[in-house]
């Protein structure tokens, strides 16, 4: 999901005048720490049952609408998609970043020779950008897909893992200093390791490819 907001905000950004600006705001939630972006949301998350006051933005936010308060980190069915969100808004920026600057790289010629030949955007997009952009795309997937394996701040601080949004490194944390399972918690470094490897190895692979070619 990071990566495909990220694309769309990079090619939209490069046809636009205030780039400068829209890319300073996607960029903004990098500058503070995962526990800080944590923190944040949970305020903004804030739950409470309908005859009070909404304190959390985002329930202020439904009762102004007409909507009725959400649990939005208790809600089993919609906790999950609340700390992607988070996810995605704190590391979003960077993603960005890289595939504006891949972006940039590709030849204004092609994008010319192709709408001589009478291509539309579309086309365009398909045939000449996302190919051009395809190793830049591969370096946002790994670091993208890393993240994912090992994110532990968010849930930490947000839920703890409770409610059903336990991840794999909220439960090695769980596991080495909470319960004190010394091998369960080294067993899960270990499968963490393994899921990661075939992401790593691909790109390896393609960056030995470019530098051959």
């Amino acid at each position: 999901m990071t990566c495909s907001l990220a694309l769309v905000a990079a090619i939209l950004m490069d046809r636009v005048r205030y780039e400068k600006i829209a890319r300073t705001f996607l960029i903004l939630p990098t500058a503070i720490s995962f526990v800080a972006g944590a923190i944040i949301w949970k305020m903004i998350y804030v739950y409470a049952p309908p005859s009070m006051p909404q304190v959390g933005t985002a329930n202020a936010l439904m009762k102004v609408f007409g909507h009725a308060p959400t649990a939005w980190l208790l809600d089993r069915s919609v906790n999950n998609y609340a700390l992607i969100g988070v996810a995605v808004w704190m590391s979003m920026g960077v993603a960005t970043l890289i595939l504006s600057a891949g972006v940039k790289a590709i030849p204004s010629d092609l994008s010319e020779a192709a709408r001589i030949d009478g291509a539309g955007e579309l086309a365009i997009f398909r045939y000449v950008t996302l190919p051009s952009l395809w190793p830049t795309i591969l370096v946002v997937l790994t670091t993208e897909a890393i993240f994912s394996l090992k994110v532990f701040d968010i849930i930490y601080v947000m839920t703890n893992g409770a409610f059903g949004t336990d991840v794999i490194a909220n439960r090695m944390y769980s596991e080495l200093f909470v319960r004190e399972n010394l091998g369960t918690a080294s067993a899960i470094a270990v499968l963490l390791l393994i899921m990661a490897s075939p992401v790593i190895i691909m790109n390896i692979r393609q960056m030995r490819r470019e530098a051959k070619g």
